[in-house]
């Protein structure tokens, strides 16, 4: 940011223009979200705008930064409560349809992540998927034998679904969700009852 708002009311004039550049952001794509659609949605000048943000491509950053600060947050508590007990087949399913249903209600802030941010911002994308990465292996490393190996059984796990996920809502199949869901589910409990349970190798 150009300033720090240091007011409340400085403070509020930048959430409006971050919720502005949100809404603009999914309605126009990167491309075409400007600053003077921007600040038209905000109620404000230009010039107002540019007191705090230098330019689109800063001001994004901030709103992509918002929005997937809220998108892991809202991921972490999914995936912590579905681990507060329960089977290892409960937990998994329930992890599955966290992910899905967090991304199939935030599809344009992916959308805008994985097809639309201009290459100099694909250390944004990066950071998204670390993040998601983190949770979900922190959720799978309760239920595996520590080593080496766990983390790599995690790493197999925890890119299959982030991926299957992502194309489920980007590239919607003509796949029922809830056969989706059960099927994604299926591969990874197959996966994990062969690394828990040698014999079944």
């Amino acid at each position: 940011m150009r300033r720090e708002p240091s007011q409340e009311r400085s403070r509020a004039m930048v959430r409006r223009i971050l919720d502005a550049g949100y809404e603009v952001l999914l309605a126009h794509g990167y491309d075409r979200a400007s600053t003077g659609r921007i600040a038209a949605a905000a109620g404000i000048s230009p010039g107002s705008l540019y007191q705090y943000f230098p330019d689109k491509h800063v001001l994004l950053g901030e709103v992509v930064d918002r929005c997937a600060d809220r998108l892991r947050a809202r991921i972490s508590r999914a995936f912590v409560a579905n681990l507060a007990g329960g089977s290892l087949p409960d937990a998994v399913r329930g992890n599955v349809l966290a992910l899905i249903t967090a991304f199939e209600e935030n599809a344009g802030l992916l959308r805008v992540l994985y097809e639309q941010l201009p290459p100099n911002a694909d250390t944004r994308r990066a950071d998204f998927k670390h993040r998601i990465d983190e949770l979900a292996t922190t959720a799978l490393l309760g239920y595996l034998p520590g080593g080496a190996r766990a983390d790599a059984v995690a790493w197999v796990l925890v890119r299959t679904v982030e991926n299957l996920a992502i194309s489920y809502v980007l590239d919607p199949p003509e796949v029922d969700r809830e056969d989706a869901v059960e099927e994604i589910t299926a591969l990874l409990t197959g996966y994990l009852a062969t690394r828990l349970d040698p014999e079944r190798r």
